[in-house]
């Protein structure tokens, strides 16, 4: 699958719109009682980011920045900003064997907990924890995969953990970008769909 390691302008994302999608087959019996299939174990997300471009240069930018993903072909970063970040997010416990963890954020509500992996953390951000003290040497993390290596694998029963921003990787949805224009530098747009990608 064909990605770019390139991140969609911040200040357009920061006025879009969307968030997790489930794909959910609802039927329901002639006595109204309904039978639910879950299809998607994990969420996939869907953002609008049409209300996001309010000035002449963010135009520019996303023409720029969509001609150049050649629309549906490559997929980018995305920073949603409604859910960027994760805080003392566990990864794992140590067996003395294991050096490599995946970033993951956990959501949790009800008893249920659903486990997103992260595969495009910010780089910079990601600070790693072994029993809640934090390691400032030993360990390494790649921003392309989100997967962390530790030198030397913590020991047996040693809580992994991580704070961290991140990126979504999302491909554009449509192959056409349809702008009117209201006035003079005015420009009005239906939709700019972008859909979230499976690493």
């Amino acid at each position: 699958m064909a990605f770019v390691e390139v991140q969609f302008p911040n200040d357009i994302a920061y006025g879009s719109s969307g968030g997790p999608v489930y794909a959910t087959d609802v039927v329901a019996t002639e006595s109204g009682y309904e039978k639910r299939n879950i299809n998607w174990a994990q969420a996939r997300a869907r953002y609008d980011v049409a209300h996001g471009v309010k000035t002449q240069a963010q135009l520019d930018a996303l023409i720029a920045f969509f001609r150049a993903r050649k629309g549906r072909a490559y997929g980018f970063r995305f920073k949603d900003w409604g859910d960027y970040r994760g805080v003392g997010q566990v990864l794992g416990s140590g067996d003395g064997s294991t050096a490599q963890f995946q970033l993951v954020k956990r959501y949790g509500s009800g008893g249920v907990e659903e486990v997103r992996t992260i595969h495009k953390p910010v780089s910079g951000s990601v600070s790693l924890y072994l029993n809640s003290v934090l390691q400032e040497s030993g360990v390494s993390v790649d921003d392309t995969s989100g997967l962390v290596t530790f030198s030397a694998a913590p020991g047996s029963g040693v809580v992994v953990s991580a704070d961290f921003e991140f990126d979504v990787p999302v491909r554009f949805d449509t192959d056409r970008l349809n702008a009117s224009l209201d006035a003079h530098s005015v420009y009005s747009w239906s939709d700019i769909p972008l859909v979230e990608l499976r690493l």
